[in-house]
């Protein structure tokens, strides 16, 4: 599991014992909603640091992220870059050559 989705659980586990405790021990609605917020974040706050602890985001990532076959990938793609490249500065040479062909036809034709 994601440490997002311990996040939400944990965060929305403190807002609902949050309001169960509101209800039990606070009479006014303003100490309800104080108590709410603060059990929540108390919440919050642990399960940010239960993440910290015992979530290795690092073994994660890398499941996620095969650095080899990008690698890998991007090689081939930068090989093709190369010869598409190679073959649009011939075809580039070779019109360059028809275009001086074509004006010197067209100065002969015009001598």
């Amino acid at each position: 599991m994601r440490a997002e989705n311990y996040i939400a659980f944990f965060t929305v586990c403190g807002f609902f014992v949050g309001i169960v405790w509101a209800l039990a021990k606070a009479h006014d609605p303003l100490d309800m909603l104080v108590y709410t917020i603060l059990i929540t974040f108390f919440f919050y706050l642990i399960v940010h640091i239960l993440i910290m602890n015992y979530v290795d985001v690092k073994n994660t990532v890398k499941q996620f992220f095969d650095k080899e076959k990008h690698e890998e990938i991007a090689d081939y793609l930068l090989s093709e870059l190369a010869i598409r490249e190679k073959r649009i500065e011939n075809l580039m040479v070779k019109k360059e050559e028809e275009i001086k062909i074509g004006r010197a036809n067209a100065k002969r034709k015009a001598a």
